[in-house]
């Protein structure tokens, strides 16, 4: 089985809800990558998730606003905008901290979901990753996943423990 058809599985993705919104964005030109669980998958050992964390340029936030609400179900919240439809139990949720704004202007293309797509660089995951685990306001279960997250990719790429704050170091101990 191919990882996008596994995926798809998981996700009981019938609608293609993943192609249909990776289409929307090409055939408009949205700059975007992938950031989050999935984007650790693209540079670790990838775990199985229903998310799918995006980041869209600022320049084109508005325009994306817009085509999503036109083409899927969009719920607002206060730092994303999660995007359904039906017949997928694939979640993606658009980001609108804007610290995260800058992120695909420095995005690579790897192999991630059995597609090639924008994915945020190394070090940007990372600092996402670290961003929402020191996120009071998150549930401490998604905080634990963003610690599992982090060891991943510090298991793989040792380098990157001394720009992981010590605070968060002390809990992957």
């Amino acid at each position: 089985m191919h990882a996008l058809d596994f995926w798809k599985t998981v996700t009981m993705d019938h609608s293609h809800f993943l192609e249909n919104l990776i289409a929307l964005l090409t055939e408009h030109d949205i700059a975007y990558c992938v950031i989050g669980g999935q984007a650790v998958n693209a540079y670790a050992e990838p775990v199985v998730s229903l998310d799918l964390n995006l980041v869209v340029a600022i320049a084109h936030f508005d325009r994306v606003v817009t085509l999503l609400e036109t083409n899927f179900e969009v719920k607002h919240f206060p730092h994303s905008l999660n995007v359904y439809q039906e017949g997928s139990d694939l979640r993606v949720q658009i980001q609108t901290d804007a610290r995260y704004f800058d992120f695909p202007d420095r995005a690579t293309p790897r192999e991630i979901l059995g597609l090639e797509l924008p994915v945020a660089r190394l070090e940007d995951t990372l600092q996402g990753k670290i961003w929402a685990a020191l996120d009071t306001d998150r549930r401490s279960s998604k905080r634990q996943k963003d610690l599992a997250d982090i060891a991943r990719l510090i298991e793989t790429y040792p380098f990157l423990k001394s720009h992981v704050p010590s605070e968060i170091l002390s809990k992957l101990v």
